[in-house]
């Protein structure tokens, strides 16, 4: 079941590649309906289930939280790490001197950190497939919510993975070979849970990690990009739509 799920992935970080490249305006509504998505999960589903997996205090906090606020850090960390560096590329670029008119030349591109942010993306996309399979070993109905809230926002990692790829210069070969890696990656995360049974303490320290890398993604990327060019009202109320139906169905599950 879990791998039959993760298809949706695959499919949804593939059409998200294709509105990369076709560039549609309708993309502020999805990533505002994918960050409600993704908040409603971690805070109505993800974070109680692993806090009842995973409360056993350390020096006062739930363990389950720890971890929570360590795969925010992490998540951060990486982002960090990852603008960093492609602002060192551009800083030693910058420097390229002048065209023979006077003008200045355009900064060189470095194909290398267009391929190491999406490789990055393939990695992220990998442990969104262990966390649906991981889910689907607490329940059904808990897979189901985890599922849906990792195609929603598989979105928005296909379109990243195909934008970051070619914007620094790689070709459209590479930038679509990403792009399929990025869509096959929670397939073969989901399936790999299928292969042993996580004891029920790690699973829920797992699940409280990966809620709080989830949360950092909605708040610092998927909507500050949602309401960057497009500050609708219809893209709050997609936002709050999505995190109501993630209560819907956590409702109507228990």
């Amino acid at each position: 079941m879990a791998v039959f799920v993760a298809l949706g992935a695959f499919l949804m970080t593939l059409f998200g590649g294709w509105a990369a490249h076709r560039v549609t305006d309708r993309r502020h509504l999805v990533l505002g309906l994918a960050g409600g998505l993704m908040l409603g999960v971690v805070g109505l589903d993800l974070l109680p289930e692993a806090l009842d997996a995973a409360g056993t205090p350390v020096f006062g906090v739930p363990q389950a939280l720890l971890l929570f606020v360590g795969g925010f850090l992490t998540a951060h960390l990486v982002e960090r790490l990852l603008a960093a560096r492609s602002a060192a590329h551009g800083a030693a670029d910058s420097g390229s001197g002048t065209a023979p008119g006077g003008g200045v030349t355009a900064r060189p591109r470095v194909p290398q950190v267009g391929l190491t942010a999406a490789a990055a993306m393939v990695g992220h996309s990998l442990m969104d497939g262990i966390a649906i399979g991981a889910a689907f070993q607490v329940g059904e109905a808990m897979g189901l919510t985890v599922a849906l809230a990792v195609i929603a926002h598989d979105f928005a990692d296909g379109f990243n993975t195909y934008t970051l790829t070619s914007a620094y210069g790689n070709t459209r070969t590479k930038a679509v070979a990403m792009l399929f890696a990025d869509a096959c990656a929670p397939v073969v995360g989901a399936a790999s849970t299928l292969l042993f049974t996580i004891p029920v303490e790690a699973l829920g320290s797992y699940l409280g990690f990966f809620g709080g890398a989830l949360l950092y993604l909605a708040a610092a990327e998927i909507l500050p990009e949602a309401h960057h060019t497009h500050p609708a009202r219809s893209t709050l109320l997609c936002t709050i739509g999505g995190a109501g139906f993630i209560w819907l169905v956590v409702g109507l599950a228990e």
